[in-house]
């Protein structure tokens, strides 16, 4: 017996004229949020989300101890990359201006199982990244708070870093609930922690506490010496791009709640790789060329330098000030992670994508996907408290992270390559013209290369089996648990909301922009 789909919701007809509400209504879609996020705001909720400061911080010492200073370089190769995948998302949301970001773009490019299983593998990455990013801020607040002047850097106890990390997944949480405002406003008071912290801490080291030249970013200060060539060496290092660089597309997460998204999302998409990518590059420089002992940090004698840094050239005060902007930086994050996922769940749940989806569908009187917030922070903690139990599971929890990330956006990237060759011409108001094919391709090649690179098996002497390839099987196993769910309960029959119309609804905005 065949099971019958529902019938389609049926579109009004497109008028790019009206408002960003009418543009929303005719893509089959009411808004249920308040347009309170200035462009500002959102190229803020981006940059705080991929955070170059918190980048840095967490994964400076493993890019030293790996590769050495020339680890500075993988910052510069993978934002090149991003930036191409940024381009092409532009194009993508200035015509899907929806909440749901990656999950919309994907159903209209291709098609509802498409975009469940891409949004599966996405969720699950950024709830891995809520998780992770709460439990790095454990040891800059353990220091902020513990640190002093003869020992500026403090490692917390296992439940001492429980607690903060619980603590700070519950704040961020509680900002979330109260609405879009605070959301925007938190962002930038991020973007300007992160700002300072960067430009007057990095360049400060940069000019006048500079202990080292910058020839060493040219040296491997013996990194990698062994009987491998340096090249699996410096690809060890590869996280110090590959980790920081997504996050610009929580900027479309958040369209319904941005005025003027369809312009004003690919800017700030844009903005977010550009200057976190020169920030990060800063930063990064301004820590290697101001360390006292750099040798110690290659050799992995320091595994956390950034407070001894810090408390070399500024001081204790200097340096408390410093992690306070880095505490912020953190909860900001944080706080855009979650509101990005949660969107991304309402959006799901709104087109009734799996069972309880209109639980997860309502919004509160403040306007936020409050069921949304609540049920993706239930993940973190359970992972926070097992941490607490197994301390050593922290690198196998991250390890598929970033790897599955990469592999949601290839999902859309490779998605608008597949609708190019059938045809579609981008139809937003922001597009790149006759130069978006071969930018598709590039980033389609980018993204396979940088999944390769983060598949590979771990080169560390004395690993498991199943350690050397943490990544790939913790990978492979979240994919197939939603694959089987896929193919099995098949959830997108459920849904009747529009999918793989990306041909249509852009033939449609260039005659309503021609009329």
């Amino acid at each position: 017996m065949s099971i019958e789909k529902p019938e389609r919701r049926k579109r009004p007809a497109l008028d790019t004229r009206s408002d960003d509400d009418a543009h929303l209504e005719a893509l089959g879609y009411e808004n249920q949020f308040e347009r309170k996020m200035s462009l500002w705001a959102n190229f803020a909720l981006g940059f705080v989300y991929l955070s170059p400061m918190v980048s840095v911080v967490s994964i400076f010492a493993l890019g030293l101890s790996e590769a050495g200073p020339p680890a500075i370089w993988w910052i510069v190769l993978i934002g090149g990359g991003q930036l191409l995948v940024a381009f092409v998302f532009g194009e993508i949301v200035s015509q899907y201006p929806v909440a749901g970001g990656l999950y919309q773009w994907a159903r209209r490019l291709w098609g509802g199982r498409y975009s469940w299983a891409m949004s599966w593998t996405y969720i699950c990455c950024i709830t891995i990244g809520i998780t992770t990013t709460a439990l790095f801020s454990s040891d800059f607040i353990a220091s902020l708070f513990g640190g002093t002047e003869s020992e500026p850097s403090v490692t917390p106890s296992d439940g001492q870093r429980l607690g903060i990390t619980l603590a700070v997944l519950a704040i961020c949480l509680a900002f979330n609930l109260t609405g879009t405002k605070t959301l925007a406003r938190l962002s930038q008071i991020g973007l300007a922690c992160e700002v300072a912290g960067i430009v007057i801490v990095g360049v400060y080291l940069l000019i006048f506490e500079r202990k080292n030249d910058f020839g060493v970013f040219f040296d491997t200060l013996g990194a990698g010496d062994g009987d491998s060539p340096y090249f699996y060496a410096f690809l060890g290092a590869s996280l110090v791009g590959l980790y920081m660089f997504y996050g610009f597309e929580s900027c479309g997460e958040v369209a319904e709640e941005t005025p003027n998204p369809a312009r004003a999302i690919p800017k700030a998409m844009i903005m977010t790789v550009v200057l976190g990518g020169f920030f990060a590059v800063v930063a990064f420089a301004g820590y290697v060329l101001a360390a006292p002992n750099l040798q110690a940090i290659v050799d992995g004698e320091d595994s956390n330098p950034i407070p001894s840094i810090l408390q070399d050239s500024i001081g204790i005060i200097g340096t408390k000030l410093f992690l306070v902007s880095v505490l912020t930086a953190f909860l900001a994050g944080v706080m855009g992670q979650q509101a990005a996922v949660s969107r991304l769940v309402f959006s799901f749940g709104r087109d009734n994508m799996f069972p309880g989806a209109a639980f997860f569908a309502k919004t509160s009187k403040r306007h936020v996907p409050s069921n949304a917030l609540i049920a993706i922070n239930i993940i973190p903690v359970a992972l926070v408290v097992f941490v607490f139990f197994e301390p050593g599971s922290q690198f196998r929890i991250a390890a598929f992270q970033v790897l599955a990330g990469y592999f949601a956006f290839q999902m859309v990237v490779f998605a608008a390559l597949r609708m190019r060759l059938k045809g579609w011409r981008p139809g937003g108001p922001w597009s790149l013209g006759r130069f978006g094919f071969v930018v598709n391709i590039g980033a389609l090649i980018f993204g396979v290369l940088a999944m390769i690179v983060l598949a590979k098996p771990s080169s560390e002497p004395g690993l498991a089996f199943y350690d050397r390839w943490i990544a790939l099987i913790g990978f492979l196993v979240v994919l197939g648990v939603g694959l089987a769910y896929l193919f099995i309960a098949k959830p997108e029959r459920n849904s009747t909301a529009p999918e793989g119309d990306a041909i249509e609804v852009a033939e449609r905005l260039s005659s309503a922009r021609n009329r």
